[in-house]
């Protein structure tokens, strides 16, 4: 829950969550700097909500979605559609 909590973060794993493939790095904007946003990943890494992968100079991006639905049945589902009503409130996307 500590990886999901942070601001930046909910939104980078929506967007992985709506994405049909791994993203880069570089697809994933975050309202956060370069610094804050390669700790997001680090964070969301090591807590296993995604993976990461080199192809070729890229770091790809993935959601966990399987592995996090069977440990923890409706948490992602939750946390997403929290993070979308927040977003929808603020008015961000």
């Amino acid at each position: 829950l500590h990886a999901l909590a942070d601001h930046g973060q909910p939104h980078g794993v929506r967007d992985l969550a709506a994405a049909d493939e791994e993203l880069s790095c570089s697809q994933l904007v975050l309202p956060v700097t370069k610094s804050t946003t390669t700790h997001h990943f680090r964070v969301l890494r090591e807590s296993g909500v995604i993976q990461q992968v080199y192809r070729g100079t890229a770091k790809m991006n993935g959601l966990r979605r399987e592995d996090l639905d069977a440990l923890f049945p409706e948490l992602l589902d939750s946390v997403l559609a929290a993070a979308s009503g927040q977003a929808d409130r603020l008015g961000g996307s």
